[in-house]
């Protein structure tokens, strides 16, 4: 049992700590629903491409999604744990942090080593794309959002088209088409005509640099805020000790 004059003393550490932790709290629930929107975004902006690449590239924008929406959750809960001053809770509070810590940190890892593995996977993907292309199957479809989005054609450029069964029967898609330029149809079943009114930029390079670009940003940000959950973690930790300690009960 302490002596009153330490529990005393110790009074200002517990009240000093109470107040770190729920202003941490709050912004931990801030940070929940940035990486939220940011996992939302990173799955919208970048469903076109995924779409194209095998399903491991979608795992990174998935965990974000759900870690944000449980850290909402959860940052909720931490605020009420420190204000009720519960050990075990403050316990189970930064155990979940710890999770969350290592969530983020796999989600971020496995977005940087992404980037270095699009372009072989892209590449390869993009171009059985085309050689199926059919215009109406989803990825069919894909492939036309991306030629019309990022004016681009075919994986290298627009004579991959040429060699396809589609190309034989109706020639380069119209997503090819320059929107600048009058593009007939018959112009587009003859790849020297073609030449004339189409895209000539391959899309494999302009989808790998978006998609390097936007995975980048996720995971710098997944590092930012899975370090921050350090600092969580051992207020809360310190919270716990020094209640239990002490045998403080908040009012």
């Amino acid at each position: 049992m302490s002596s009153p004059s330490r529990r005393l003393q110790t009074k200002p550490v517990i009240t000093c700590l109470k107040t770190f932790l729920i202003s941490y709290s709050l912004i931990f629930w801030f940070t929940g629903v940035i990486l939220l929107a940011v996992g939302v975004w990173g799955k919208v902006s970048l469903e076109a491409y995924f779409s194209l690449v095998t399903e491991q590239s979608t795992n990174a924008p998935y965990v974000l999604i759900g870690t944000g929406a449980v850290i909402v959750i959860f940052g909720l809960f931490g605020c009420f744990a420190t204000c009720r001053g519960s050990p075990w809770m403050l316990k189970m509070y930064s155990m979940f942090l710890a999770l969350v810590f290592l969530a983020e940190l796999v989600a971020g890892i496995s977005g940087f080593l992404f980037r270095h593995e699009i372009k072989t996977v892209l590449s390869t993907t993009y171009k059985d794309a085309v050689k199926h292309y059919n215009e109406t199957g989803p990825i069919s479809k894909a492939v036309d959002n991306i030629q019309r989005n990022l004016h681009c054609c075919g994986s290298d450029n627009y004579t991959d088209w040429g060699s396809t069964e589609y190309f034989k029967e109706r020639g380069i898609p119209m997503s090819c088409c320059n929107d600048s330029l009058p593009c007939a149809l018959e112009a587009l079943k003859d790849l020297s005509k073609a030449e004339k009114v189409v895209y000539h930029q391959g899309c494999v390079k302009l989808v790998t640099t978006v998609m390097e670009s936007n995975l980048g940003i996720i995971a710098g940000i997944s590092f930012g805020i899975a370090f921050f959950q350090v600092i969580g973690i051992f207020l809360a930790c310190c919270l716990s000790r020094y209640i239990t300690n002490n045998q403080y009960e908040m009012v």
